[in-house]
């Protein structure tokens, strides 16, 4: 009886080992496989509209937003935070000039890319940056640049980065607005940066993505290719992809930017995006490409009414494409491509922003305004 309890005993012991060893396994594997986690919005199911915040002034510019509040860019320099929840205006600011790039948001605040008049004067400061209150859109600091940030900017825990008009790549204090340093290029930047472990990716017009040391502005790696780069990298399993407008989808090992392989598309490349089912390129001949990541082998590939400029939003079972020129938005399978839903977004859409998740609600910016989406109740 004592051996049979010792030997059930130790059997229990085994299972609980083994549980927490596949706990491990799967918790640090899935942390490894993309940059970003996927919305949780359920795409293929039902959407109807929530709310319309009306605007003739909207931008291609890709709104924020921080959970409870949506930070919506307009031209001639206006910023408006809206209630997520009933699209109801709660503060609006006048930054001056026209944004310049579509802004970045967190716990600190709201940071915001500007310049100044629509004649560049080199003698003169055309660009800046600022860090807005989340609560009334009060300037908390602000930072004046030569050029203007264009593309998007992205923060972390300590900085704000974003890339310029003149080549440059900044990484600025949150808090303080200080410079902590400046990446100095001969093209100009006009891409989405991202951020994966302690390295930076954006790309630039000349076609160079740079793998950046995030603390230190330390070029780790850069990769030509021959066309402009627009959209943002993505990093899974150790590879690096992104597109150009050259008509490649390219992927580059982390490490050190060698060519993994590359896979060519009828026309523009504008962006990428992670899905389960692999890697989604979006090119201007029309079509979606689904690549697998390890070999970039066309898994489907997929034509859509209009040309496809934004970046996609992936869910868990689709994802949402907002082609130019077309009434609706289009949600493919991300199995085999087949249209699963749609959205009516207005009359001849042309806002190449792209649609962004928050909370329960999908959000579309149009020409007419921005468009809330959420499950019937």
């Amino acid at each position: 009886m004592h051996h049979k309890l010792i030997c059930l005993v130790s059997k229990v012991v085994c299972l609980l080992l083994m549980a927490t060893g596949l706990f491990y396994f799967s918790v640090h594997t899935i942390g490894q496989v993309t940059q970003k986690p996927e919305n949780q919005i359920a795409l293929s199911q039902p959407l109807t509209e929530r709310w319309l915040f009306p605007s003739n002034i909207t931008t291609n510019l890709t709104l924020t937003a921080d959970g409870r509040h949506i930070y919506l860019p307009l031209a001639s320099g206006l910023l408006i935070s809206l209630n997520a929840g009933d699209g109801q205006l709660i503060w609006k600011t006048d930054i001056g000039g026209e944004l310049s790039s579509s802004p970045a948001a967190d716990e600190l605040g709201v940071y915001v890319a500007s310049e100044t008049g629509g004649q560049r004067i080199p003698s003169r400061a055309n660009g800046a940056l600022r860090a807005l209150g989340r609560e009334g859109g009060i300037t908390l600091w602000m930072r004046t640049l030569p050029m203007p940030i264009q593309g998007g900017l992205i923060a972390n825990e300590n900085n704000v980065y974003g890339g310029s008009s003149d080549g440059r790549v900044y990484a600025i204090k949150k808090r303080s607005g200080d410079i902590v340093w400046v990446m100095q290029h001969s093209a100009p930047f006009a891409s989405q940066p991202e951020i994966f472990g302690s390295r930076l990716y954006i790309g630039s017009d000349d076609g160079s993505l740079f793998s950046i040391d995030k603390f230190t502005g330390k070029v780790i790696w850069r990769y030509r290719t021959r066309g402009a780069l627009h959209g943002k990298a993505v990093v899974a399993d150790g590879l690096v992809y992104f597109g150009s407008t050259d008509g490649y989808v390219y992927a580059l090992k982390e490490m050190d930017g060698r060519l993994r392989w590359r896979r060519r598309t009828g026309a523009s490349v504008q962006t990428v995006a992670y899905a389960q089912s692999g890697l989604l390129a979006v090119s201007l001949d029309n079509f979606v490409y689904c690549l697998s990541f390890g070999n970039g082998v066309q898994l489907w590939k997929r034509q859509l009414a209009g040309r496809i400029a934004a970046e996609p939003l992936a869910s868990s079972d689709g994802a949402l494409f907002t082609p130019l020129s077309s009434t609706t938005g289009v949600v493919l399978d991300l199995r085999d491509g087949r249209q699963i839903n749609s959205l009516p977004i207005g009359e001849d859409n042309s806002i190449t922003a792209a649609p962004v998740a928050a909370g329960k609600m999908l959000l579309i910016t149009t020409r007419h305004g921005l468009i809330a989406f959420s499950r019937p109740n």
